[in-house]
């Protein structure tokens, strides 16, 4: 896929290895969150900021992100347009060693490498989110979801321990950041991202913030604000379109706008590096 890219969002610069890709993983152990909506956005937003991007789907039952991209491509011949987007595969091996085989295969080239994990206990995906630049690992606002990361107290609510999946990632980033300082491999930055927020109980969502924030000193994960609760969303799944593609979505209401600004913000807030092209000013408004 190509077509002339319009950059979407200024982030600040994290250095690069120029021998691999930069790997965002988007992975926690619960479905229902929004990775691969997530993830398809940010994938043809960084497309349209002229990043070559691979996306490789590790949910070969599912296949969300796989059949989101295949439904952009159709669109695109049904169409006779070209439009930004990634180089994308789905994962159907049975080994660690094939899916570091397949991930090597097509993101060669590539300025990034995005992974959408299947949102159960998996070991390609551990794998994957171990080895991630940056984890991100979406949540809805409820204690449900919060519970994946860390268990908090039913009087008080303040967190008792942390969950497994926290435990593997806190682990996984201090081996790196030892790993950075004898092979220069970037150090991992996790983002837990607020997804499908509503307007729910101020209360409850004061206790959700004051959990989130003691946790994330004790592991020291990012919180960054995520994507609404949309119908929009569910509407451009079967054409594989996204918020990005304006010349193909028709007149945009002022919801859809409203969404388009949360994709900013959320762009922003992952801090992705720069690809290696030069960049004009953000076309997102």
């Amino acid at each position: 896929m190509s077509a002339s890219h319009q950059p979407v969002e200024e982030s600040r610069p994290i250095s690069v290895s120029s021998s691999a890709p930069h790997r965002i993983v988007f992975a926690n152990e619960k479905g229902g969150t929004g990775k691969s909506t997530t993830a398809v956005h940010v994938a043809v937003a960084l497309a349209y900021q002229g990043a070559k991007v691979a996306a490789l789907d590790l949910d070969p039952r599912q296949r969300t992100l796989y059949r989101y991209l295949e439904n952009r491509a159709e669109t695109e011949n049904r169409r006779s347009i070209s439009l930004p987007g990634p180089m994308f595969d789905v994962f159907t091996g049975d080994s660690i060693a094939a899916l570091d085989e397949q991930a090597a295969k097509l993101s060669a080239g590539c300025d990034f490498l995005i992974f959408d994990t299947p949102g159960r206990d998996d070991p390609h995906a551990r794998h994957a989110a171990t080895g991630a630049d940056t984890l991100v690992t979406p949540l809805n606002d409820s204690f449900v979801d919060f519970d994946l990361i860390g268990q908090v107290d039913a009087e008080n609510f303040k967190v008792r321990r942390l969950s497994f999946y926290a435990e593997l990632i806190w682990e996984a980033r201090k081996k790196r950041a030892m790993a950075t300082i004898t092979d220069r491999r970037r150090e991992m930055d996790w983002v837990v991202v607020r997804n499908r927020t509503q307007h729910i109980e101020a209360r409850n969502q004061k206790r959700l913030d004051q959990a989130l924030a003691e946790l994330s000193k004790r592991v020291g994960f990012r919180v960054q604000q995520g994507l609404s609760e949309r119908v929009i969303y569910r509407e451009l799944f079967p054409s594989g379109l996204t918020l990005l593609d304006k010349g193909q979505l028709g007149e945009l209401g002022t919801s859809h706008l409203v969404a388009r600004q949360e994709l900013r913000t959320l762009l922003a807030g992952l801090r992705l590096p720069k690809p290696g092209v030069a960049h004009a000013e953000p076309q997102l408004a």
